[in-house]
């Protein structure tokens, strides 16, 4: 799969931009704040339906404007799709395929695939476990459609019961009667999203034990532990003791909206061991064990964005990362850098198409 072309109008910092790409590999080069970075968000708008760093759609639209407007062509085994995400101030999203409209967010996700690399990943490492249960769910979203709807459906009832909890605190009476159908609803659906996340780390680690080597040189052993409630036998009896807890908290405590995915090496946390270097290496190799177990469930090569790449890498791990798109192993590539000369230092060296695209304050220029 490759993006051919983008049309924009007025997305962040671009009021028009219409340009086409290479298949392989395109290098997106300019200043800093130039609109390297939000040319990638573009893009994971038309596969995720979103951004990737502004949680706030409105936020995407260019600065006194109303609109903006994306749209991409897309090639997967030689046909074309083009999609359109669109939003106009006070109004709902707008999101088609070839002008068929397409009603919800979910039925998009998984259609066009891509895989994110860019600095902000660190938060996988130092946040809280709402950041890395958000990184796994759209990855498996993208492949597993009941895991998606059975999640949305999740996060409702979870939502309605918090609500009821507020509402118990604030007039001081409980009724479990209007409780019920949400707790099943979450014992049932939280039981098996907890069973798919668990299933999909056992095939998951050693995609990221792999590509950990070969960045590393094998010098750590590194692992992914699933944390989750429904991993106790006595679960439904821990869900309903904590009935009081919840009560005073105002909040539903126990689920799998509390589960976590602990990063280690060498039977430590990353998180509070690992040095800068080791986390790097990780990080990349979390991102590119994603790109393996998507391309295996697509059965073709999404989409990978690099967004200032060469400026968080020595060149060791560079090296190691070219020498990965030279033996084809990705497909389309986007990378993103200040420095044109350094990007080119490194590509010219492959032999391999490649195009750099200069960007200057949301204008755009290409060459071979």
């Amino acid at each position: 799969m490759h993006l051919e072309n983008l049309y924009l109008v007025n997305f962040k910092n671009y009021e028009l931009a219409n340009i086409d790409f290479s298949k392989y590999i395109n290098a997106l080069v300019g200043e800093n704040g130039s609109g390297k970075t939000n040319l990638l968000d573009a893009i994971h708008f038309l596969s995720i339906s979103k951004s990737a760093f502004n949680s706030v759609d409105n936020q995407c639209i260019r600065h006194n404007e109303s609109f903006y407007s994306i749209i991409g062509r897309f090639s997967i085994r030689e046909k074309q799709s083009t999609v359109s995400n669109s939003l106009t101030h006070g109004k709902r999203k707008k999101i088609s395929i070839d002008k068929n409209p397409i009603e919800k967010a979910a039925d998009l996700i998984g259609m066009f695939p891509v895989v994110l690399i860019a600095p902000n990943d660190h938060a996988l490492i130092t946040e809280g476990g709402e950041t890395r249960r958000k990184f796994f769910d759209v990855m498996i979203s993208q492949f597993n459609k009941s895991y998606l709807l059975n999640l949305i459906d999740y996060n409702h009832a979870l939502k309605q019961r918090n609500k009821l909890l507020k509402q118990f605190a604030e007039h001081g009476n409980i009724d479990h009667d209007l409780l019920e159908p949400y707790d099943k609803i979450l014992i049932s659906l939280g039981k098996d999203i907890s069973e798919i996340r668990c299933a999909f780390c056992d095939v998951f680690l050693p995609k990221i034990k792999k590509h950990y080597s070969y960045l590393s040189n094998a010098k750590e052993s590194i692992d992914l532990i699933y944390q989750s409630h429904f991993q106790k036998d006595d679960f439904q009896e821990s869900y309903k003791a904590s009935f009081q807890k919840d009560l005073v908290l105002q909040r539903t405590n126990t689920g799998i909206h509390r589960d976590d995915y602990v990063f280690k090496m060498d039977g430590f946390q990353i998180k509070k061991f690992g040095s800068q270097g080791q986390q790097k290496s990780f990080l990349i190799a979390l991102k590119l064990a994603q790109f393996d177990i998507v391309r295996e469930e697509k059965g073709f090569k999404p989409i990978l964005l690099m967004d200032d790449i060469f400026d968080k890498l020595d060149d060791f791990r560079i090296q190691k990362l070219t020498e990965m798109i030279e033996h084809h192993e990705f497909g389309q590539v986007f990378i993103t850098d200040a420095r044109p000369e350094r990007s080119s230092h490194f590509l010219e060296k492959l032999n391999i198409e490649w195009r750099a695209i200069t960007i200057d304050n949301g204008k755009l220029a290409a060459g071979e």
